[in-house]
């Protein structure tokens, strides 16, 4: 209890001290996580909730109109929309909708809380190693009566039990390419009809993403720049392009489908304001951008994929699309471009 006190008077002090910074960087610079400066605040601000994070997840529809909140490192991804359609097999949880679009990886959730600080609600969940995995967020709009429920329903027993952290997962290491079968790997990303095959080809020959990209097929995986990479956002906003956006925590990638008008530059963080959605990417994370073609029984399907220093995706970019319906091609012109520039 003592060390749980401890961390209760840094956050304390801290927030006093420098009341803009983002929970997660402050547990970064105190030494700990986010979930365990949370649970210094239960019996306040915040309540533990039950395990049931499947349960819960589907009851989120009663609350209307939220902002679900997706975020890694360096790349916040905000929308706005009802949450709807949950569903789940085993530990993979979808939620298929134009506005909030969720892949829920349920195995990498340990921890959940509800909010109230400075009267703004939400529902907050964190992973093993108590990084935030998903947060859900209360608007103008939502039933609150609906979320005091939903809240009464799923408080945990037991608010003080202490949190039992795992360390957070080490980069996978890179196989020398030399012990690669490059040209069966390369034959087999031809090969490839649909894209959903990517992470299975990734496996079969043992490499980690950024690996494949620079072993990839010739003209499938071309470095490209971040001055190109604004370049693309800034031509999808005046053109009205419809572009996919996708921003994934260990247990969750949440996916932005539809226009990107309002972009801005913030000091380091290059910006999406729109009012139903924002991203936030953080430019001095990035360690490489690729522009990526993958066939599929549609065509190509083009993607401008964001890795950080240790390989880890930060964000990925492609064009509106859906089985069945060819890239579109105002996407692949802007896109082919930033091949041709780097």
């Amino acid at each position: 209890m003592e060390k749980t006190l401890d961390l209760k008077s840094q956050w304390a002090a801290f927030k006093a001290d420098q009341p803009k910074v983002r929970i997660r960087d402050a547990a970064r610079q105190l030494g700990t996580s986010e979930a365990a400066l949370i649970a210094t605040t239960v019996g306040e601000s915040a309540i533990r909730l039950q395990e049931q994070f499947p349960e819960i997840l589907k009851e989120i529809e009663g609350l209307g109109y939220v902002m679900a909140l997706t975020r890694n490192d360096h790349c916040v991804h905000e929308r706005k929309g009802g949450y709807k359609k949950v569903s789940f097999r085993g530990s993979i949880g979808l939620a298929v909708n134009p506005d909030i679009d969720l892949r829920l990886f349920m195995n990498h959730w340990a921890f959940g809380f509800a909010v109230n600080e400075n009267e703004r609600k939400s529902l907050q969940f964190f992973g093993k190693d108590g990084a935030a995995v998903h947060k859900i967020y209360l608007t103008d709009r939502s039933d609150e009566s609906a979320y005091q429920t939903l809240v009464a329903t799923y408080t945990a027993e037991n608010q003080y039990t202490p949190l039992a952290f795992a360390d957070a997962k080490s980069p996978a290491a890179e196989l020398p390419d030399a012990e690669v079968e490059v040209l069966n790997f390369k034959q087999a990303w031809l090969d490839l009809e649909d894209t959903h095959d990517f992470h299975g080809l990734l496996n079969t020959y043992g490499l980690t993403r950024t690996q494949a990209l620079r072993l990839a097929p010739e003209g499938h995986a071309i470095q490209i720049t971040l001055a190109s990479l604004k370049a693309m956002l800034h031509k999808a906003s005046e053109q009205d392009l419809e572009i996919m956006v996708f921003t994934g925590s260990i247990g969750c990638i949440q996916i932005h489908t539809g226009l990107v008008k309002k972009i801005m530059e913030t000091g380091p963080w290059f910006n999406v304001m729109d009012p139903e959605f924002n991203m936030h990417l953080r430019m001095d994370g990035i360690a490489s951008i690729w522009l990526v073609k993958k066939p599929t029984k549609d065509g190509i399907v083009t993607s401008v994929e964001v890795f950080d220093s240790e390989g880890n995706i930060i964000v990925q970019f492609f064009g509106k699309r859906k089985p069945g319906i060819p890239e579109d091609e105002n996407w692949r012109s802007i896109t082919n471009e930033l091949a041709v520039k780097g």
